[in-house]
């Protein structure tokens, strides 16, 4: 069953077409890779795709609903989620407060609440912070709990940024770049968090990454994309071993 499907997708800035004419699918319940050279247009799916530029052609389809039409919030109330290239934390937050942060959205909390219905609202609170926690639990971040998150190592960031993402509570979760920046161990756990996202947590995954052994080892399907085409789709046996891949991308030692 596809999650998401991309139909003859362009966007163009100025006449230059950044990604030209692409269709894809995403199998629900798979980890599905983008790859491609710097400037091949993948972060510019993911802003398309995510409502954040509307598309100069072609559609998004996510659940079986048109999105393209939508903003970036209603993409996201509809299931979405996303990270970016660059970390969006709230920097003068502790580690719990950016989660929480993002549960207080659903949690209809009005100002004149805390007035009216005080017990209610500290109910409520203590209700959110123990989904925060349990999700920081799920994310190794629960040391790190009551530290501001500019004080975080670099990979522990990255880390709570897709925690913070999780607790939109999506069915689709989009990482882009996950991996820039870490070092090995660090990349080992990041694998081991994008198949618990999957396996425990239910959440079809898509990811843009450069970090190719980490894309061979967890997607089930990988998209190239080179100068804003799509140049392959299949599995990683297979995109690894295209001659052109290899010649726009992957180099020689695959």
């Amino acid at each position: 069953m596809e999650i998401l499907k991309v139909v003859n997708l362009s966007r163009e800035f100025g006449g230059l077409k950044a990604i030209d004419n692409i269709s894809f699918s995403v199998k629900k319940g798979s980890i599905h890779g983008v790859i491609g050279p710097n400037g091949s247009g993948k972060t510019t799916l993911f802003n398309v795709v995510s409502g954040y530029y509307k598309p100069t052609k072609g559609e998004v389809w996510f659940q079986d609903e048109a999105i393209h039409p939508l903003s970036p919030y209603q993409v996201c109330r509809s299931g979405m989620a996303r990270t970016f290239q660059n970390l969006r934390l709230f920097k003068k937050m502790t580690v719990l407060e950016n989660v929480c942060a993002v549960l207080d959205r659903e949690s209809g909390i009005r100002i004149v609440d805390y007035i009216l219905f005080p017990k209610r609202v500290l109910r409520i609170e203590k209700e959110t912070i123990a989904k925060a926690e349990a999700l920081l639990d799920s994310f190794g971040l629960m040391e790190w709990r009551d530290i501001q998150a500019d004080s975080l190592p670099y990979g522990v960031q990255k880390r709570l940024e897709i925690a913070r993402s999780m607790a939109t509570n999506p069915t689709l979760l989009l990482l882009d770049e996950p991996a820039a920046g870490l070092n090995h161990t660090e990349t080992d756990e990041l694998s081991r968090i994008i198949k618990y996202i999957r396996d425990e947590m239910g959440v079809t995954v898509i990811l843009i990454e450069h970090d190719m052994k980490l894309v061979m080892s967890i997607c089930q399907t990988i998209t190239v994309l080179n100068e804003g085409h799509l140049l392959i789709e299949g599995t990683p046996e297979a995109v690894s071993k295209d001659k052109q891949v290899i010649t726009a991308y992957l180099g020689g030692e695959w």
